[in-house]
């Protein structure tokens, strides 16, 4: 991958979960190559220190920090407009962040949590600003993922409330839902100059287990460190697919090191893809769509 800094100069790119880990290090990147980089993160006090560190890093102040919990979607709604009011155009979104939790819970609008911020909350956010990204073309949009989709399954019936999914297995569906989402977008913006490919960046020591309490995350951090990939290293297909030239025009794709590989069976189910996105709709009060 060979890039030069004007390759993403006066473009504007928000990253989900841009604070930390492989969502800090794309936006790092993608500044010192001169884009404007908005960074969504739910702690204030994370997000200003990233804000800052990647300003002094790259000597280029066109990087800002919005904080906005993705589980709440009356938060995505107040940032939607506040961006709306303050940019006109938008060339990349980048839907990092994401958790995991072991104990089921349901978020503020009484979705499971992990179904909430991973899949629902990337889904309204990103509905809100495909106007911009049309309107920019061509633009992008990049959805993380994980191999955890494989083997799972949409839990339509307990989304809400219930007693069914949780842990690991409520995390495999969350990331399900985003290839299925990524097809799903992709063919319904053909032509519209936008283009939208999934990501599975490896297993990366990040903070993804902290919502577990202490105990747990150090567990999981200690697992992987033994096991783990680098930050940098999980995000350089983030970063290929935000920037290269090279899948300007490719979409509805899953990348694995920076190659586009098969998913699961149940990803490809139009099906479920499509009750997939009437579900997500309804629990975002959207309204139809696209």
């Amino acid at each position: 991958m060979t890039l030069s800094p004007s390759d993403m100069r006066n473009k504007v790119c928000i990253i989900t979960g841009g604070t930390s880990g492989i969502g800090w290090v794309t936006a790092l990147q993608l500044a010192q190559w001169g884009a404007t980089v908005l960074l969504i993160g739910r702690d204030r006090e994370r997000g200003l220190v990233a804000e800052e560190r990647i300003r002094r890093e790259t000597g280029f102040h066109s990087v800002k920090f919005f904080q906005m919990d993705l589980s709440v979607q009356a938060q995505i709604h107040q940032f939607a407009e506040q961006f709306h009011h303050g940019y006109d155009r938008l060339d990349v979104l980048v839907n990092n962040a994401g958790i995991t939790l072991l104990p089921r819970r349901l978020s503020a609008d009484g979705v499971e949590m992990t179904f909430a911020v991973n899949h629902l909350g990337h889904f309204l956010l990103t509905n809100l600003l495909l106007g911009t990204l049309e309107a920019s073309a061509p633009s992008r949009v990049v959805n993380v993922s994980s191999g955890s989709h494989r083997g799972a399954r949409i839990d339509f019936d307990h989304l809400e409330g219930g007693s069914a999914s949780q842990g690991l297995r409520a995390y495999g569906q969350s990331k399900l839902a985003n290839v299925l989402f990524t097809y799903e977008l992709a063919q319904r913006m053909e032509g519209r100059g936008v283009t939208v490919n999934a990501v599975h960046p490896g297993f990366v020591l990040t903070h993804l287990g902290r919502d577990n309490g202490w105990l747990i995350h150090k567990i999981t951090r200690l697992i992987m460190r033994l096991k783990g990939i680098s930050p940098e290293e999980g995000a350089k297909t983030l970063i290929y697919l935000a920037s290269s030239p090279e899948v300007e025009k490719v979409t509805g794709k899953y990348f694995y090191k920076m190659k586009p590989v098969e998913t699961s069976a149940q990803s490809y189910d139009q099906e479920t893809a499509s009750r997939l996105w009437e579900v997500s709709e309804k629990l975002t009060s959207l309204g139809p769509s696209i």
